[in-house]
């Protein structure tokens, strides 16, 4: 099948460079990636039903005898239309055609053919408007493809018929014989012809679990490749762990979990040959930030440099101060570099870390420039993970030797997501809290009760605490949203007037967003106006009320990161979300939020509801687009990992005469 990806679309009857141009808008360039657009759903003309017994008001398919054919009539302007009455031996129906001359042209007296489209009762009898009109010869499953404007799914499986056709008897299977047995799937060939074209029901069934199961298993062996530099040893194995001298530089007792995590860290970079890869998952507050500096403190010790790497100034400078204070007694040296550093004190701080006077570099993208060079950089760890591209870890990374890497995330990944995005990396989760913290408690209301709102957080600035409002917006539009900027203005109106308001959006530049941000941390603002820029931001304690407007324009992740935000100190917090949608399903979503505290509960909702693109775009994961597969089937993504892992032990590189198809595939998906 590989040289059908090489054949164009123009080689296809009645598709010429015009109409190829109109494919490729659909990611269709070649015959091959024809065969590989699956449908989206199916019509059944499989089984026609009689004209009397045939549910009324939806589509059905009737299969009937024309009896008579009223030639076409204009009726206003340029409109046409025709009737024909039809007849499946028991009952009668009429059927009516607008503007379709070419349709006319094709049914005549005493011709049977299939119309598929809904049918009515009515006083004069049963009547069928506009239908599509086929053969008998078409009395099967029809495929239904994803279209534009330009392109039909009927002209799509006109095309697709032809491609069915250029398949080879016999196809070079990328899936091999010995996996498709294991695990009970159908070869190549019967699975494309039965996926567009289904025999029945069970053909179709039959084709979609192979072609699930390749596409997650593709997916499995393209991580593992891209992994390969697990295979190489790492000069950066420590002899002594730390852990305990880290603990007693604490203010508090370490939790069970993050105890474990740590343990799991620090085996990993005493034991074995290859360097730690590690994904540390933990809910808002969780104390991975902790775990992370005991993680630093016992490599800095073994004499090894560490890069902490974070998405924004904000957070660099909070990890700074903490780790500073933490480390000031331990002997090691901390360091801070972010777009914002001074150049003086930047030349020095490149210095120190060239020389190996720095033992921890805590910044943000500054980390990869050019001139950012490490003496001995033997850990990597990057916070907020998904806020990176795949590249710029990797450009962290390649200014050491193979050092050991911990990614961690705030945002609770279901075990199904980590699985197939990060099927590299071993998974550790921090699944307690620190004793002390309380739930923040969460509340759904219409905007109808914003006033009350308003009584309910001048309440708590009068007792001393601070309020974050979230918008969607930064600006006014015409959506009938609410923007940052409007609300902080509506505000000034109302009675939170006497209230130190201040505005924090993206468009602001890097010293401003600072500036506001570093008041509000100070206790000099009372509510804080933002868009989702503060999503990850600074430790406020002090602020304890989360208002998120429009809260249906967000999904649950991201409004439990923004929830996050609140619920730092010692007193009760509070997350109340607006919406005046009314859709019951959308409602129902927000209602989750409400009854749960737990992240990982909600982000397995949110990969049900929306799928995996809340948690991660494209271009974050590197990974190519599931067709046919859903990463909440837990049953298929194991079994495909599962095969994955055996080829790779067997044949790390794919590089086996055999598996050449199935190398084929994972560079042409993996390359897109």
């Amino acid at each position: 099948m590989a040289s059908l990806f090489k054949t164009p679309l123009t080689a296809l009857d009645k598709i010429g460079p015009k109409k190829a141009e109109q494919f490729s808008k659909l990611g269709i360039d070649s015959v091959g990636a024809l065969l590989r657009f699956y449908p989206r759903t199916y019509e059944d003309w499989s089984k026609p039903c009689k004209i009397s017994e045939a549910p009324r008001g939806e589509n059905v398919c009737i299969k009937g005898t024309v009896e008579s054919a009223r030639p076409p009539a204009r009726i206003r302007g340029n409109m046409t239309v025709f009737r024909v009455t039809v007849t499946d031996g028991d009952s009668y129906m009429t059927v009516t055609f607008f503007n379709q001359k070419y349709t006319y042209d094709r049914i005549r007296q005493g011709g049977e053919f299939i119309f598929y489209g809904s049918l009515k009762s009515t006083v004069s009898g049963f009547e069928m408007a506009s239908p599509q009109v086929e053969s008998t010869s078409m009395a099967a499953i029809r495929p239904i493809y994803q279209q534009t404007a330009e392109l039909g799914t009927r002209q799509i499986e006109r095309a697709v018929r032809q491609a069915v056709a250029m398949l080879p008897e016999k196809t070079n299977d990328p899936i091999p014989e010995s996996v498709r047995s294991e695990f009970g799937l159908c070869d190549l060939g019967f699975a494309i012809r039965n996926i567009h074209f289904p025999a029945d029901h069970a053909a179709c069934e039959q084709a979609r679990k192979r072609l699930v199961f390749e596409e997650l298993f593709i997916l499995q062996l393209g991580v593992g490749l891209r992994s390969s530099d697990r295979l190489t040893v790492t000069s950066h194995k420590i002899k002594t762990d730390y852990t305990d001298e880290f603990f007693s530089h604490l203010p508090y007792s370490p939790t069970k979990a993050q105890r474990t995590v740590i343990d799991q860290c620090i085996t990993d970079m005493m034991e074995g040959s290859r360097p730690m890869n590690r994904l540390i998952q933990g809910d808002v507050g969780s104390g991975k930030t902790a775990v992370a500096a005991a993680v630093c403190h016992t490599a800095a010790k073994n004499g090894l440099q560490c890069a902490f790497m974070v998405p924004t100034e904000i957070l660099a400078e909070q990890h700074f101060q903490s780790l500073h204070e933490l480390f000031e007694a331990t002997g090691l040296h901390v360091s801070l570099l972010t777009g914002s550093t001074k150049q003086s004190e930047r030349r020095q701080i490149l210095s120190d870390l060239q020389s190996g006077k720095t033992d921890i570099l805590i910044g943000t993208h500054a980390l990869i420039s050019e001139n950012v060079e490490f003496r001995k950089l033997g850990l990597v760890i990057t916070d907020e993970q998904h806020r990176f591209g795949v590249a710029q870890r990797s450009a962290l990374t390649s200014k050491g030797e193979y050092p050991h890497i911990i990614v961690m995330s705030a945002t609770p990944i279901p075990r199904t997501l980590a699985l197939m995005i990060f099927g590299d990396l071993d998974l550790s989760v921090i699944d307690e809290m620190p004793p002390g913290r309380q739930p923040t408690e969460t509340y759904l209301i219409s905007g109808e009760k914003r006033s009350r709102l308003y009584g309910f957080i001048k309440k708590h600035i009068e007792k001393g605490n601070q309020c974050y409002i979230v918008c969607p917006l930064v600006e006014q539009n015409d959506t009938g949203l609410v923007s940052a900027e409007e609300y902080s203005e509506k505000l000034a109106g109302s009675i939170l007037a006497d209230c130190r308001i201040a505005v924090l959006h993206g468009r602001m530049k890097p010293a401003e967003k600072e500036r506001v941000m570093t008041s509000f941390a100070a206790g000099k603002t009372d509510i804080l106006v933002s868009t989702t820029v503060i999503e990850v931001g600074v430790n406020v304690p002090n602020a304890t009320i989360m208002v998120i407007e429009n809260a249906e324009r967000f999904g649950l992740s991201q409004l439990h990161q923004l929830r996050g935000r609140v619920g730092r100190g010692s007193e009760k917090s509070y997350c109340i979300m607006v919406s005046d949608a009314a859709s019951p399903a959308t409602l129902e979503r927000l209602r989750v939020m409400c009854r749960t505290n737990n992240g990982f509960i909600i982000a397995d909702e949110d990969l049900r509801l929306r799928g995996p693109g809340d948690f991660f775009g494209t271009r974050q994961h590197g990974l190519p687009e599931l067709r046919t597969a859903k990463l909440t089937d837990m049953v298929s993504v194991e079994s495909a990992r599962e095969a994955a892992q055996k080829l790779l032990a067997k044949d790390p590189a794919l590089s086996q005469k055999e598996h050449a198809p199935l190398k084929f595939e994972v560079t042409r998906l993996f390359s897109a």
